[in-house]
């Protein structure tokens, strides 16, 4: 059973949870977590962009997965994406590359060529 406070403190978590859903952000960052995609370390790739963007305490970006996108010899892939510009796509990422790509082209709006495999 749970105590009143408990479930206070889930009632808070799941508004907050909500709020940022429901929230404007200014980019969305969108991991391709199919079987290829995990296979290849994508789990730890939305870990690292997770992680990255709460030590910044960025509150405008909306980190989300999706299912396989077709390109499986570059996953894990990473399409960012910022309203008014053309989507980008990572290939072939990693912990690391992902946290770079946080600070340069969430932080800092420089697109890392060096990982990029397609612009839309």
């Amino acid at each position: 059973m749970k105590t009143l406070e408990e479930l206070r403190k889930i009632r808070e978590r799941a508004q907050q949870d909500m709020k940022l859903r429901d929230s404007d952000y200014r980019y969305k960052i969108v991991v391709g977590m199919g079987t290829s995609g995990i296979a290849m370390g994508a789990r730890d790739v939305m870990k690292a962009i997770i992680d990255e963007i709460a030590s910044r305490g960025i509150k405008d970006v909306l980190v989300t997965q999706t299912g396989e996108k077709g390109l499986s010899s570059l996953e894990p892939v990473v399409d960012v994406i910022e309203t008014g510009k053309p989507e980008v796509t990572y290939g072939n990422m990693d912990s690391a590359k992902a946290r770079k790509v946080v600070a340069e082209h969430i932080v800092n709006g420089r697109v890392v060529n060096d990982y990029v495999v397609s612009t839309k």
